[in-house]
């Protein structure tokens, strides 16, 4: 039986004339966490609201931890893009109030909100009003009001706006923590560079469609380029493994011909006695894998 925390078929929503949601199909396995990620207008609000039954679809199916998202609602904690605390009260006071929503006693609620304020480095600012908080903190305020209840799922929009370096490792802290506690997490995000250090899948969608799905590994090496980094930089002039090369200030790229591996270059550099003080096969981050694909995509739909 597979153990999906989320699990979207088909999944279909338009507004007007404007499709947001294109027949999207999506798995998400409990216990990873998991990167929605795509273009702004691409469909990835639209599909979190119907995951958290703000919104109905008007065709396909959702089923979050099991059920229905109406059913699911209490075991899911959900941090929206738009900020949604009371200004006006302090900040214990609103995530209090928060918890009892979820179905906590007021008591557990303040207990558990002055253990995560002091995780996220607010203790002093409990009693202050929300209005009084700069931004930052503001979202520090509202991803403890996601997770005050100890949901089995969370959705996590845009967790790291607003926040300095420092804070961002507080969350991506907080993150990893819910996943080694068996919690699911699926997290949308614009900084790819987040997204990276702590997905394990992803899907990007791009015009309400899935145009890439699966695991960030696989992606990232369907995506590498036959190519390493050396250095010092050598004359390959006329070398028939090699395509092409760039010079990189102090090395040098070198862009292999198709069916050459790069340990059989390497070895034809050892062979000719040349001294090489580094050799690393090229990567490609998931910032380049999303341009090359929703250009691509934009491009298909111009």
């Amino acid at each position: 039986m597979n153990n999906y925390a989320i699990q979207v078929e088909q999944l279909h929503k338009t507004f007007d004339a404007v499709v947001a949601v294109d027949h999207l199909s999506f798995q998400v396995n409990a216990g990873e966490i998991f990167g929605l990620l795509g273009p702004n207008g691409a469909g990835k609000t639209t599909t979190i609201r119907i995951l958290m039954d703000i919104i109905k679809p008007d065709a396909g199916s959702a089923r979050v931890l099991g059920k229905s998202p109406g059913e699911a609602r209490a075991r899911v904690g959900y941090l929206p893009e738009e900020r949604g605390l009371y200004r006006g009260l302090r900040v214990s006071e609103t995530l209090t109030y928060l918890g009892q929503l979820k179905g906590m006693s007021a008591s557990a609620a303040r207990q558990r909100a002055d253990e995560l304020l002091e995780r996220v480095e607010l203790s002093e600012w409990g009693k202050r009003k929300v209005q009084e908080l700069s931004r930052g903190m503001q979202q520090k305020v509202q991803i403890i009001a996601s997770i005050i209840h100890d949901p089995d799922l969370v959705v996590l929009d845009e967790p790291f706006q607003g926040l300095d370096p420092v804070n961002v490792g507080v969350v991506k802290d907080i993150i990893r923590d819910l996943r080694a506690r068996g919690k699911t997490i699926v997290l949308s995000a614009h900084e790819m560079s987040q997204v990276e250090a702590l997905c394990e899948r992803i899907a990007l969608i791009d015009h309400g469609r899935a145009v890439l799905y699966g695991a960030l590994d696989e992606i990232k090496q369907q995506f590498a380029p036959n190519a390493m980094e050396i250095t010092p930089p050598l004359d390959l002039a006329g070398w028939e493994q090699v395509a092409r090369v760039e010079a990189r200030d102090h090395r040098q790229m070198v862009y292999l011909k198709p069916g050459v591996a790069p340990h059989d270059f390497l070895k034809s550099i050892l062979e000719r006695g040349w001294r090489i003080e580094q050799f690393e096969v090229a990567s490609v981050s998931l910032e380049q894998i999303f341009v090359t694909v929703v250009k691509g995509e934009n491009r298909g739909h111009a």
